[in-house]
C-alpha cells in the first residue's frame, strides 16, 4: 500500500525500517531541544513498532531516510505512564487506538505531511476514534493537529507539565 503524494512514499512501517525511525525519532528528542515527550531508543522503538498496530512512515525516495512517522496503538494495550494519564481524563471508546508520537524531520515541517500520515493512518485503522495528547506549550503541535479538524476533549497534568487530550471526529470534516 503506497501513496504517492507531494513526493512523499507513504507505508507501513516493516520491521527494518526501525534503525531509520530510531534517526529520526532520536534527532527530535528532549536532549537534542526537540518537543517529543521522552527519549527513544532503539529497543523503545522496536517495542512500539511491535506489529500489534500500524505504524506510518513517509520517505521522499524508497530507500531513503524516514523523514515522517506516526505511531498508532491500542489504548487496552496503554503502559506508558503518560498515556494512561490521558486515558484516565478521557474514557475513549471500546475500539479507539492512541494516536503518536508523530514526528517529522525539521526539513519537511509545512509541506503537508502531517495530514498524508493521518490519511494514511486512519485508513488502517478504518474510522476508529483517535485519542492523541500535546503538551500546552507545543503551539505548533497543538495548531497542526487542529487543522487536521481534531478538538480538545480533556486535560491533564503529567510529571509537572500541562497536556491537552484531543480526539478526532468518526467523520472527518
Amino acid at each position: 500500500m503506497h501513496h504517492f503524494s507531494h513526493a512523499y512514499l507513504v507505508s507501513t512501517a516493516q520491521a527494518d525500517d526501525i534503525d531509520a525511525i530510531t534517526v529520526l525519532l532520536q534527532a527530535n528528542s528532549p536532549s537534542q531541544g526537540g518537543s517529543l515527550t521522552g527519549e527513544f531508543s532503539r529497543d523503545k522503538v522496536a517495542s512500539m513498532a511491535d506489529g500489534q498496530s500500524p505504524v506510518i512512515v513517509a520517505r521522499r525516495v524508497a530507500d531513503g531516510p524516514v523523514v515522517g512517522v506516526l505511531f498508532s496503538a491500542a489504548t487496552a494495550t496503554a503502559q506508558a505512564p503518560v498515556v494512561l494519564a490521558m486515558l484516565a481524563a478521557y474514557a475513549a471508546r471500546e475500539n479507539a487506538y492512541v494516536y503518536g508520537p508523530v514526528c517529522i524531520a525539521d526539513s519537511e515541517r509545512g509541506q503537508g505531511l502531517l495530514a498524508l500520515l493521518y490519511s494514511a493512518m486512519r485508513e488502517q485503522h478504518g474510522g476508529a476514534e483517535a485519542v492523541l495528547f500535546i503538551r500546552r506549550d507545543n503551539i505548533g503541535s497543538l495548531r497542526a493537529n487542529e487543522r487536521l479538524g481534531m478538538r480538545e476533549v480533556a486535560a491533564f497534568v503529567f510529571d509537572g507539565a500541562q497536556f491537552a487530550v484531543y480526539r478526532y471526529a468518526i467523520v472527518a470534516q
